[in-house]
Parts: structure tokens; sequence; C-alpha cells
């Protein structure tokens, strides 16, 4: 019998964006680069500010269902460095997806919205986000994107 999956609940990330920069039909969806501005990570005994300039690189195929590719890096109290990458997916009814590439407020419930974000740093304190797989379970904002990352044990 396969074991189970059992996650840990381990921070939040508050993720504030800007407005998408929309490349166009690129033959296999539209491209969007959305400007990460800003945000922080809460978590028990962590907390950190996510810095300006990363972003969010999106494929919307015909169907609505997108592609997501985020690189930013956040900034801990301590002043540690953590490269984030996150790959995502999300998807739902058709009239909510228009909803949020229109930037207007959907709940949360009605999208799914994955991501596995994988971390890099040189800090000895945070290595550990190197050796453990994480899930990310998130919710699309006009003006931020939440996303609460589970550690995989």
């Amino acid at each position: 019998m396969p074991s189970a999956l059992v996650t840990k609940y381990v921070f939040s990330l508050r993720i504030t964006v800007a407005t998408p920069i929309e490349a166009g039909d690129i033959g296999v969806g539209s491209r969007r680069v959305i400007p990460i501005t800003g945000g922080e990570l809460v978590g028990e005994g962590l907390h950190g500010r996510i810095r300006e300039g990363g972003a969010d690189y999106q494929i919307i195929r015909p169907d609505g269902f997108t592609e997501l590719e985020a690189k930013y890096a956040i900034e801990m109290d301590d002043g540690a460095v953590i490269y984030v990458e996150n790959i995502g997916i999300r998807f739902g009814p058709p009239e909510a997806l228009e909803r949020i590439r229109r930037g207007e407020p959907v709940d949360p419930a009605l999208i799914y919205f994955r991501s596995v974000p994988r971390f890099e740093t040189g800090a000895p304190t945070y290595r550990w986000l190197m050796r453990s797989l994480f899930v990310g379970v998130g919710a699309r904002h006009p003006d931020r994107v939440e996303i609460d990352v589970h550690q995989v044990q």
C-alpha cells in the first residue's frame, strides 16, 4: 500500500504585483509578465520582505489554463537573502479566469492554483529550505498573490 503524503504548513507569502505587461499571442497562448513590487513572508519564527524586481512569467492557454513561473528574492529580517523560483498552474471556470485576467476580484475557492516553490540561499539558517520539497496553495487578488507554503514531510 502506498504511503500517505503528509505536509506541514511552514509560511505564507503575500506578494504585491503591478499591472501585467502583455506580450500577446505567442502561438500556444498569451504571454504575460507580472512585475513583483514587494510583499512579505510570514511564518512561525520567520519573517522577511519580498524585494522588488522579480516577476511572474505566464502563458495563458486558449482554454484559460495558466502556466506560472515566478522568480524573486526574499530578504529575511536577519539580512539573509533567499532566491525563489516558483512554478505553478492556475485553472478554473472561464468566467472567473477572465475576471482574473481583467484584474477583478475572484473568490479563491473557484480557482485551482498550486505551485512548487524552490529555494536557494547561502545562509546556513535557511539551508533547510533547499533540502525539502514544498507545495504552495495560492490565491490571486487584483493587487497581490497569496501563497500558503507547505513542506512535504
